[in-house]
């Protein structure tokens, strides 16, 4: 990293703040804080840790594009079934209305954090069809799912999107499209499976990984619109995993197989890669924000206990405000 004696004598801006946002290689300096800083590149893969959540638990809901546009809702704690809603805003979670029902476990579909579908879940006394829309503002019922679904997978966005596998009856394979007012039943995964991660910004390309069927598998399938195709596998099976990115650029991370796992791997399209590991090993995560692997956040999950951390993923040249030292 630059120093600041290898930078002294360059004309700095003062600021009495860091700048909202700024662009990469601008260098100022905090007249506030005194201190030095700039932003910089990451040179590789590297998780930081975001502001907690307002309320910790597992089994959440997820949607968003990413570390500064998320959205969390639902989950659970030893006190039962949550409703609570928070918005990630790259600093920290802001309480906003509550789902209708205190629902863990529902399908998170959404890229951005202002227009979302909750579908299905676990609502005592069991699993739903149940769908709710966010709007930015609220959360409305709207079309249920054709069949009781929760613990599996999600992708694409409130008006187009994909909910597939899980449970009630075992780990199921099925599959269901959203076009905005109506669920279709398209064709099952090849292999049935519950608390996998998924990934996906498209209801005609999406990735399911690892999960319960029902021992801890690292298959990974592929779905190009029409049929679910077996990829390359995870590197370590698991459950319970967070997933972020695309069908061609994602990241599983955490999980459980036997014990918690912190372990971390890039999907690229044709096969996994092993990285930088999560700060502490969580399972029962629920989908994160992401639009591919290389920035995105997931929060909440079980260490044990529930959790509330955030963490924040930044890949390898993504961009990070960095503090300059005189040394």
């Amino acid at each position: 990293m630059t120093t600041y004696k290898e930078i002294n004598g360059t004309n700095i801006e003062a600021v009495s703040s860091d700048p909202a946002n700024p662009v990469l290689g601008q260098v100022w300096y905090n007249t506030t804080t005194n201190v030095v800083k700039g932003l910089g590149a990451t040179a590789t893969d590297a998780w930081a840790t975001g502001g907690n959540l307002n309320t910790a638990r597992s089994q959440m809901g997820g949607s968003g594009s990413g570390e500064t546009n998320a959205l969390g809702y639902g989950g659970e704690s030893p006190g039962g079934e949550h409703a609570q809603t928070e918005a990630y805003n790259g600093t920290s979670w802001t309480e906003v209305n509550d789902l209708n029902a205190a629902t863990r476990l529902q399908c998170g579909i959404g890229i951005i954090n202002t227009a979302v579908l909750a579908a299905g879940g676990y609502q005592p006394p069991g699993y739903q069809s149940k769908v709710e829309s966010w709007n930015g503002t609220s959360w409305t019922e709207t079309t249920n799912t054709n069949s009781a679904k929760g613990a599996g997978g999600s992708a694409g966005t409130s008006t187009a999107g994909l909910a597939f596998a899980g449970v009630p009856g075992g780990p199921m394979a099925t599959n269901e499209s959203w076009n905005g007012s109506a669920w279709t039943e398209l064709a099952d995964l090849n292999t049935g499976r519950r608390n996998g991660g998924s990934s996906g910004v498209l209801n005609t390309a999406a990735l399911y990984f690892g999960g319960e069927d029902p021992s801890s598998t690292a298959v990974t399938e592929s779905w190009n619109g029409t049929s679910w195709t077996e990829v390359g596998d995870l590197n370590t099976a698991r459950a319970e995993l967070a997933g972020i990115g695309s069908s061609t650029l994602a990241l599983g991370a955490g999980g459980f197989a036997g014990t918690y796992k912190a372990d971390v791997e890039l999907w690229n399209g044709t096969s996994w890669t092993e990285t930088t590991n999560i700060p502490t090993a969580h399972r029962e995560y629920g989908k994160g924000a992401g639009l591919s692997n290389t920035s995105g956040v997931i929060f909440g999950g079980k260490t044990p206990p529930v959790s509330a951390a955030t963490y924040e993923w930044l890949g390898a040249g993504a961009p990070v405000v960095q503090t300059f030292t005189d040394s």
